[in-house]
């Protein structure tokens, strides 16, 4: 690296100018081995994030989260406010999930998997490279005039970007109200759907200020994963990383000349051709080591690799490669933190995938009336105790229950039902009364431990144990 003030290019970022306004950055068109390999995921993650929505796994939406009525589809699996546990384990998982990954990988997730910068970089910045031209085109149609050809490929571009923004917000809005919803609002139009219509218009505008104004700022200042990674991070973390140790060598970096020994000289393998710099979607020089700015978006990589085959160097002078791999030459090792976390994600994971399996379709909730004491009476000749219960039934699936019924399991005894439970329709809730009945002989306990069966056809279904008062023995 270069001796002189090599710190400084963390006092600002390269989207503020000096004057403090905006600076757009307009990167060079990349090309080359992972960026061909990052295409190919995106079109796949693409499908995905539009499919996911209108995709169902036994009449459930793949993904949904509908926040405001609490419902949640992962994976197909229903999540109800019953299964909130399960949602936090899940996002548990999740969060050990991605620092195991940015402890070992870096920011590797933002580079290939984020949806901001899928979007970003296949979908609007491929429209801008195709309407006005690479980088050197779009820097000098930036600074001519209002002429026919700047406002005609201006406007062209602005419009096609409100499009996709309105096109990305509806299956952003389907994930929160449900594809099906979403459909039904489509073709009954916004004058029925006001509502819908107004926040499906305020995502688009969001989307489209992102995509078209905000754009790497949105990584660089507002995602708090790029400020995390600066805590995860280690110098046996895998990054996007420049071999200074061959790219400076004795005597720094020089340009390439004609005929010259460059190893007695005491050059480096950089050229000093600085395309790795124009490439990078951020702004930033990835030769300045390890900065919270760099997605891992490997264009720096594809860069300088077509540089170094032109130039008659070998490739990977900009790799991925950990601090201690290119400062001491060492292998990547799995360490006793790396240990750990693998450790405590696996615990998680099993859990979580424990839980889904014990989770019944249907779940009850018997609770004894608060404030009421257990009833004494008569039959037959018999000492009858009575409590008074409400029930709620939850139906996960996308089926209804019928024939309904409630039956004691631990002890000998009646329940009634207070009104009629006949179906419990599917994804609904349900809740009433029942008088639960036993002969008071049948009691060992003044407060008694009952199980009861919630039965569909016949067929056991869910299991409640709860308390049932008694006189005292």
């Amino acid at each position: 690296m270069e001796t002189t003030n090599k710190e400084s290019f963390r006092d600002s970022i390269a989207t503020i100018n000096e004057k403090g306004t905006r600076n757009f950055i307009y990167p060079k068109k990349p090309s080359g081995f992972f960026y061909q390999y990052r295409t190919y995921l995106s079109w796949v993650l693409i499908f995905f994030m539009f499919a996911s929505p209108f995709v169902k796994v036994n009449g459930n939406q793949f993904l949904l989260f509908n926040i405001l009525e609490r419902k949640f589809n992962i994976f197909g699996f229903p999540f109800w406010p019953q299964d909130f546990h399960l949602l936090v384990i899940s996002l548990l998982v999740s969060i050990v999930f991605v620092i195991l990954f940015t402890v070992i990988f870096g920011r590797i997730f933002c580079g290939w998997l984020c949806p901001q910068t899928i979007f970003m970089e296949m979908v609007f910045r491929k429209i801008e490279y195709f309407i006005e031209g690479d980088r050197s085109k779009q820097i000098k149609l930036q600074k001519q005039a209002w002429n026919t050809e700047k406002i005609s490929k201006k406007l062209t571009k602005w419009i096609l970007f409100f499009i996709i923004s309105f096109i990305i917000s509806n299956v952003f809005l389907a994930y929160l109200i449900g594809g099906d919803t979403l459909i039904k609002h489509i073709l009954e139009g916004p004058a029925h759907n006001l509502s819908t219509f107004i926040y499906l218009l305020l995502f688009t505008n969001v989307f489209y200020f992102v995509f078209a104004w905000f754009r790497e700022q949105a990584c660089i200042i507002v995602c708090p994963y790029g400020r995390l990674q600066g805590v995860l991070l280690d110098n046996k973390s895998i990054n996007v990383a420049y071999d200074y140790v061959r790219g400076e060598s004795a005597a720094g970096r020089q340009k390439l000349r004609k005929n010259e020994d460059r190893k007695s000289a005491g050059y480096g393998d950089c050229i000093d051709c600085k395309q790795c710099v124009q490439v990078c979607p951020t702004g930033i020089d990835i030769r300045n080591g390890t900065q919270l700015e760099c997605v891992n978006c490997t264009a720096c990589i594809d860069a300088c690799d077509d540089i170094m085959d032109k130039s008659g160097f070998d490739r990977g002078l900009i790799r991925y490669a950990s601090e201690e791999n290119i400062a001491k030459n060492e292998p990547f090792k799995f360490n006793v933190r790396l240990q750990f976390y693998t450790v405590v994600l696996f615990l998680l994971l099993s859990v979580f995938v424990l839980l889904l399996f014990l989770r019944n379709d249907v779940e009850s909730n018997f609770l004894r009336l608060p404030g009421q004491t257990y009833q004494n009476f008569k039959t037959n000749g018999d000492d009858i105790i009575s409590n008074i219960f409400t029930y709620n039934l939850v139906n996960k699936t996308t089926h209804d229950m019928q024939n309904l019924s409630f039956k004691l399991i631990s002890h000998e005894g009646e329940i009634e039902v207070i009104g009629n439970l006949i179906v419990l329709k599917k994804q609904s809730l349900s809740n009433g009364t029942i008088f639960i009945k036993i002969k008071s002989s049948d009691l060992e306990l003044t407060k008694e431990k009952i199980k009861i069966g919630v039965y569909s056809n016949g067929k056991l279904i869910d299991t409640f144990k709860t308390n049932f008062l008694g006189p005292k023995k």
